[in-house]
């Protein structure tokens, strides 16, 4: 697992073989945003140990959507301490095991990527895991130290998705509402539940104007950030 500080001792990528979390270190604990797969508790465990911290620092778990690849391991990090899961309300079922995900509107080209996609995924649905605040759009989440995170309800992607907002900071957590490939294209987020709703959930976000942007799949962008989301939000079909 990759760990790429992002803002000088506060924001890390925990980056994944498939997708990423990311931790934002307060001086109250800790605070995951998403989880990677299951099995990702050790890694993740590597990683705060490395950084100079212990488990029982995890205070937070910010889950941006119910797919595998982001609450797969949350069941796990519950179990280090006194730890409060936070989801967007239209997924907290899905997250605690007690539905399933709608399934994506595939684009002619995205069939084969997502047979791809899907073939590396673990079988069975993630362990469920309990979610403590079941978020609405606009509720804020106290990170400690002064720093809030704002919920920003994009759905689309699921119809629970929920990105996380750190005005103060120019800090933007999209999970997988928005993407970024591997030629460094800055791109509408693939397998969407909503493609409609998708595309206006990269338009609502472009609008934060963030500094940093924190993607579940793809490099985060750094540099030109606000211009580079615009970009993509314009490109879009209208």
């Amino acid at each position: 697992m990759d760990v790429v500080e992002l803002l000088p001792r506060r924001l890390y990528l925990l980056g994944f073989p498939v997708g990423h979390a990311y931790l934002w270190c307060g001086p109250d604990g800790l605070t995951l945003v998403d989880t990677g797969l299951p099995g990702s508790a050790p890694r993740i465990a590597e990683a705060v140990e490395a950084l100079g911290y212990q488990r029982r620092d995890l205070r937070r778990i910010l889950l941006t959507h119910a797919h595998v690849d982001h609450v797969g391991a949350a069941a796990d990090l519950t179990g280090w301490g006194a730890v409060t899961v936070s989801a967007h309300r239209d997924d907290a079922q899905v997250i605690r095991g007690e539905a399933d995900n709608p399934p994506p509107v595939l684009a002619g080209w995205e069939r084969q990527l997502y047979d791809q996609v899907h073939a590396t995924m673990p079988a069975g649905p993630p362990p469920p895991v309990r979610v403590d605040r079941e978020l609405r759009d606009g509720d804020l989440i106290d990170l400690g130290g002064g720093v809030q995170a704002v919920a920003v309800a994009v759905p689309g992607h699921t119809p629970g998705s929920v990105a996380f907002h750190l005005p103060e900071q120019r800090v933007l957590f999209t999970g997988d509402t928005i993407a970024r490939a591997l030629d460094g294209t800055v791109m509408l987020g693939v397998f969407n539940a909503d493609p409609v709703r998708a595309a206006g959930a990269l338009r609502r976000q472009a609008d934060l104007r963030p500094a940093i942007a924190c993607f579940g799949h793809g490099a985060p962008l750094t540099e030109n950030t606000a211009a580079r989301l615009a970009e993509a939000a314009a490109a879009l079909p209208h």
